[in-house]
């Protein structure tokens, strides 16, 4: 045992980085909410009114990953390697970013029409969201837990898989019967978004998973 870790035994780490990553997780959940309810939505005004929310949240989550990177910067010793602190606050402020990008484009470009497979992905980056705010409900106990968040990143990778395949063939779909062009471009920018958005959120989950891998 080497004398830095001989110390850790006895140094209190610090710890309010578990109620700021779960705080986190909680407000991207609340805009995955409204990126759903936002998809379902052919009001004009309205899908402008729920985008004017998620950049709320937007600015929140701001708020949250600065606190994290200052509790970081101020830390002696860390629950996590703090590298890995500082890439997972970053990683889920990405994923809010990339929720407000897709609610950015639905309210820019107002598509004519709803799309069931465009509501069907946001609803799994709803749950992909759900998932992440279990995982961080575990970071205190990590060590104990670590099959039970190894399970939720899982099935954050399998949402991703089926985001892909209804992408997939909603592309197909798309570039085979709309024809209307401008329509095309619109709804083709929105699927884009919305399907980089999953990816982003598998992304959190593998960095997780890797602090899941380096604790346990």
């Amino acid at each position: 045992m080497n004398f830095d870790h001989f110390l850790q035994l006895f140094v209190v780490k610090e710890k309010s980085f578990f109620p700021l990553f779960v705080q986190s997780a909680e407000n991207i959940k609340l805009a995955s909410e409204l990126l759903l309810e936002q998809t379902r939505e052919a009001d004009p005004d309205n899908r402008r009114m729920l985008a004017h929310r998620i950049k709320e949240r937007e600015t929140e989550g701001d708020s949250i990953t600065r606190k994290i990177v200052e509790v970081l910067m101020n830390a002696y010793l860390t629950p996590f390697d703090r590298d890995d602190i500082h890439e997972l606050a970053e990683g889920m402020d990405g994923f809010l970013d990339s929720i407000r990008d897709s609610s950015k484009k639905i309210a820019i470009y107002q598509p004519k029409d709803t799309s069931k497979k465009l509501i069907e992905i946001a609803n799994f980056i709803d749950k992909a969201a759900a998932l992440i705010v279990e995982t961080t409900k575990h970071f205190d106990t990590l060590r104990k837990d670590a099959k039970l968040v190894d399970k939720l990143c899982d099935d954050i990778k399998e949402i991703e898989h089926s985001v892909d395949d209804i992408y997939e063939s909603y592309m197909s779909n798309l570039f085979e019967y709309e024809k209307d062009p401008i329509e095309l471009v619109k709804k083709k920018n929105i699927a884009q978004a919305l399907e980089d958005t999953s990816d982003v959120a598998k992304a959190v989950s593998s960095k997780i998973r890797s602090i899941v891998v380096k604790n346990s």
